[in-house]
């Protein structure tokens, strides 16, 4: 950083001056800016969120209201209108704002009504990597990946263009947003980004070709009179052919809507297959506490929720031998029961 001209001091050439405010496309800007709308949105009345620190909550007796918040992106809404369209013109005298009516897209992500609720789905943004890609033209195929495939890191030719790979990955990333049937093999390719191998190549070709021929897929949010939270697990068993680690997965359901999605490696070996089913039981737990904790946040207090997962065989009476093999299982066991009481 240097100074501006006409500031310099000669007797302190190496001094700069202390800028009392955040410079735009500096590290500290993003949180400056954070700070000075969030201050704004308190002396509205608004309560940020203790679950996800973007979203600001206003409750009154006659109304409620919620605020998105994405840089300087704002998602607004509500049950009184009137009181939306006020809040706007308050933004508009602190803040240089645009209205853009109705959501219809939000990063990538397009919103359509529906008679029976909302579609999220990102077809522009698959087209467009599909244009990067240089795949517009590539021919469907009916699933994301080839059956019993398995990717490995030995025994191939290494990809020539490392920074295409990563590039077209960490966009296929994004789309697991509103695709969850993508998100193992998505999970598989990001296993290889450090140094990709032409069959890794391969195997995201036949993602994208897949995407090409579901691109109109997305997610169907439905209102629902009876609301209640389920979550499922599932895990494999040394499913990596490199260092033998199980993979999990888990969905979680509100009402009749899928909200949450994950397919991850586990970070450990598992010594068997009810040690990998535990783990993915308790991540799927600790993802339904989440929103379980959210929701009461919104005002929505529901019942007690449900976790579901595959365990092979019951929790093994303890000797003292098994201890310290069982004991990442029991802690896994203890939380699982612990957050359902």
């Amino acid at each position: 950083m240097t100074q501006p001209a006409g500031f310099v001091d000669p007797k302190f050439p190496n001094h700069v001056c202390k800028l009392h405010k955040a410079l735009y496309g500096l590290k500290e800007a993003p949180r400056a800016w954070f700070e000075k709308l969030s201050t704004a949105l308190l002396e509205l009345g608004f309560l940020g969120s203790k679950s996800d620190s973007p979203l600001f909550i206003r409750k009154r007796s006659d109304h409620i209201t919620f605020i998105l918040v994405y840089v300087n992106e704002l998602i607004v809404t509500g049950s009184s209108s009137s009181f939306i369209l006020d809040l706007i013109r308050k933004l508009s005298n602190a803040f240089a704002l645009k209205d853009l009516g109705n959501l219809h897209y939000f990063l990538g992500i397009e919103v359509s009504h529906a008679r029976d609720g909302l579609i999220l789905c990102q077809s522009k943004y698959i087209r467009d990597l599909l244009a990067r890609a240089k795949m517009e033209g590539a021919k469907p195929i009916a699933t994301p990946m080839l059956a019993g495939q398995q990717l490995s890191q030995h025994g191939n030719t290494t990809f020539h263009d490392h920074s295409l790979y990563r590039s077209l990955v960490g966009a296929l990333q994004y789309i697991t947003i509103t695709r969850p049937d993508v998100s193992y093999t998505v999970n598989k390719l990001c296993q290889f980004m450090h140094n990709p191998m032409e069959s890794h190549f391969q195997a995201m070709k036949i993602l994208l070709r897949y995407l090409k021929g579901t691109i109109h897929l997305g997610l169907l949010l439905r209102p629902s009179s009876q609301l209640h939270i389920n979550g499922f697990s599932d895990a494999d068993w040394a499913g990596s052919p490199d260092d033998r680690r199980s993979t999990h997965g888990y969905c979680i359901y509100l009402g009749k809507n899928m909200v949450s999605w994950s397919s991850k490696k586990q970070k450990v070996v598992a010594c068997s297959s009810t040690k990998a089913e535990y783990r993915a039981l308790a991540a799927a737990t600790a993802e339904t506490t989440w929103l379980q904790h959210l929701l009461q946040e919104l005002g929505v207090i529901l019942p007690q929720l449900q976790s579901y997962g595959v365990i092979t065989s019951p929790l093994p009476t303890l000797l003292p031998i098994q201890f310290f093999m069982l004991a990442q299982n029991i802690l896994n066991w203890i939380f699982i029961l612990f957050e359902k009481k």
